[in-house]
């Protein structure tokens, strides 16, 4: 007589598939958790950020020589500039913890090793990117904003939505590329860069930096394109610098044995 087969016996495809598709599921499942953290934590600064707007469009305005040189012709556009930069303002105060969550989200692949250095970094690339932001405001602004203003020496009164998205966004992009020294740093932490490589290509980093420069600067002179330039190259060979030192002691070693023996 045949024993009859254990229904609660499953083939291994069949164990693993459930399994498969449940972890898909948590990771989509955190994902969205982690991201809806970001979102209210943005929300809440934004808010914030609303007690404050009129101040800092007036600060931002200093530049321009004061609010009042601003000439609106749109009923809402008044609105629309403080909306924006209270959103801005609520972004870069929420940036710490969104950079937590996006983060939170990829450090479990990551060894205890290289997430303490992930951990240490978001600090480092919030300090960074307002480096670049006060960079921005204090440095490029003042010489570009009354070149554009007095050039052909016609008098210019800039709608405030206009200039409130030109500047915004300038401060932006360049607090992004003062983040590079700390990406090079935990690129070589990581064992994907190296201090010799950086070195070595600095050439070709200079012309990227050049395009870089020419497509985020305001003006096409070269002058106010050589005032962003300069930090840029300055910060490219801090970040040969930053990874030399991640470099003495790498969280990855690059594998020595050969994968065919």
């Amino acid at each position: 007589m045949t024993e009859s087969p254990n229904p609660q016996l499953k083939s291994p495809e069949m164990e693993d598939e459930p399994e498969d598709e449940m972890t898909i599921w948590d990771h989509l499942k955190e994902l969205r958790n982690r991201l809806f953290i970001g979102l209210i934590a943005m929300v809440v600064t934004s808010g914030l950020s609303f007690i404050f707007a009129d101040k800092i469009i007036a600060v931002l305005a200093n530049p321009m020589g004061g609010i009042q040189n601003f000439l609106s012709i749109e009923v809402t556009e008044n609105m629309s500039v403080f909306m924006r930069v209270s959103l801005l303002s609520g972004f870069i105060f929420s940036l710490p913890i969104i950079l937590y969550e996006i983060l939170g989200f990829v450090v479990p692949g990551l060894t205890d090793q290289e997430k303490r250095w992930v951990y240490i970094s978001i600090p480092f690339a919030t300090l960074l990117f307002l480096c670049g932001v006060a960079f921005t405001y204090f440095v490029m602004m003042p010489t570009a904003i009354p070149f554009l203003i007095n050039f052909l020496n016609i008098k210019t009164s800039p709608r405030p939505s206009f200039y409130i998205d030109f500047v915004t966004g300038l401060m932006f992009w360049v607090g992004v590329l003062f983040e590079l020294p700390l990406v090079m740093f935990v690129l070589a932490k990581l064992g994907l860069v190296t201090a010799a490589y950086l070195l070595k290509a600095w050439r070709f980093a200079i012309v990227i930096i050049a395009v870089v420069a020419a497509v985020v600067t305001p003006t096409t002179d070269p002058i106010n394109m050589g005032i962003l330039m300069l930090p840029l190259i300055l910060l490219y060979f801090l970040s040969v610098g930053m990874a030399a030192i991640a470099g003495r002691n790498p969280t990855r070693k690059p594998r020595t044995d050969n994968p065919g023996s």
